[in-house]
């Protein structure tokens, strides 16, 4: 939209959820590569009409294709990586069903519209402002869309390693925390897979032949779940378990995946070779352990901290405090952080519910964060 006053062009926030409705409606789950494509079809599309110089990797492992979009200015030298995610955690369907698109209120809800399409959305509208505008800003923008952040980016961390290394900083498009609140660090995250393979025998003729894989594992997720430390801020979670084939067999194999989230590399250190180094006890069961750590933790630093002040100074000139906080959740923030490139997370919308089906921003939070990313664009050198 144009202030027919002065020609120029204005932040407008329903233009803005317009266009995050037409990405929302594209419903994009993270195991549907075809469907994240098409969302990824979407963007470039999007991209391509602003004059972005665009960069497709197709994607593997039956997940969607990687996508960066490159400011026509700056040239190859080091600038801004704007990291998104295309893929949400909602099935198809859900958009006609418990999360169909409405706005009540300040609330506007759908699938995956608070993580995170709104954000990826506000911050390719940033830019967008800045074509209209005819601007160029002192650093070139790479914006980087991965497909799979929802189940740990397997596909596409080397890429956005390699993105991060090549710039000064990163800004990633997660929604905003409790009230607006950005993140400037995360818990690092270890993911396992425990699998307990025993001897099957009937459990009601020869019971004494068999060894089960379940009672073994009942004693290492009493071990696994006993690594938990509030006061150290690690915990351990259990979430998947399988075994057996039958209620009168002795169970001859048991499965159980791991989530373990970690503050710091001094816990990465100690906690992870606790589970790796799990080992039988019952000498007729094998135990074997595959896994490791998924995230690194993202800790704040100078440079998180200095990009931290900026972006509270440009706040503050908008007409809103930006306050930081950390957050046990994983990002794709948590590969650029640990690689010492100044990192701020959460500069989407606010909102909340995410992942749940009542998931939504809140629309009074549109304009103001947008200012946000114009003026970052704008500012950083």
């Amino acid at each position: 939209m144009t202030d027919k006053s002065s020609n120029t062009p204005k932040v407008d926030p329903d233009e803005i959820l317009e266009g995050i409705r037409t990405w929302v409606e594209i419903e994009s789950p993270s195991n549907d590569g075809e469907a994240v494509n098409r969302m990824v079809d979407k963007v470039e599309t999007d991209m391509r009409a602003i004059g972005a110089e665009i960069d497709r990797t197709p994607g593997r492992d039956g997940f969607g294709d990687i996508m960066t979009a490159r400011t026509p200015w700056g040239g190859d030298g080091p600038g801004i990586l704007v990291v998104s995610h295309t893929d949400t955690v909602h099935p198809i369907g859900m958009l006609d069903d418990v999360l169909r698109w409405r706005r009540e209120g300040d609330s506007v809800f759908g699938p995956g519209i608070y993580d995170m399409k709104s954000g990826a959305y506000m911050a390719y509208y940033a830019y967008r402002h800045l074509v209209r505008q005819g601007k160029q800003t002192p650093l070139p923008i790479t914006f980087m869309f991965v497909p799979e952040e929802e189940v740990g980016s397997p596909t596409s961390q080397a890429a956005i390693e390699a993105a991060a290394r090549a710039n000064k900083y990163v800004l990633v498009t997660e929604p905003a925390r409790e009230g607006g609140k950005i993140v400037t660090g995360r818990r690092g995250s270890a993911r396992f897979e425990v699998t307990v393979t025993g001897v099957p025998a009937h459990s009601g003729l020869r019971h004494q032949d068999g060894r089960s894989a379940i009672k073994e594992m009942a004693q290492h997720i009493l071990f696994i779940e006993g690594l938990t430390d509030y006061e150290r801020n690690v915990t351990t979670n259990v979430g998947l378990i399988s075994g057996g084939t039958g209620t009168n067999v002795v169970p001859s194999e048991c499965t159980i995946e791991v989530d373990m989230r970690l503050p710091d590399m001094e816990a990465v250190e100690e906690y992870v070779p606790k589970v790796l180094s799990i080992e039988n006890i019952d000498p007729d069961c094998t135990v074997t352990v595959e896994g490791g750590l998924n995230r690194p933790p993202y800790q704040k630093d100078d440079g998180i901290t200095a990009l931290y002040e900026h972006a509270k100074g440009l706040a503050e000139e908008i007409g809103f405090e930006l306050e930081d906080m950390y957050t046990g959740g994983g990002s794709d923030g948590n590969f650029t952080a640990a690689l010492g490139v100044p990192t701020l997370d959460g500069l989407g919308a606010d909102g909340r519910g995410a992942h749940a089906h009542d998931e939504q921003i809140y629309f009074s939070s549109l304009e103001p964060r947008t200012a946000l990313w114009i003026r970052l664009f704008e500012t950083l050198e």
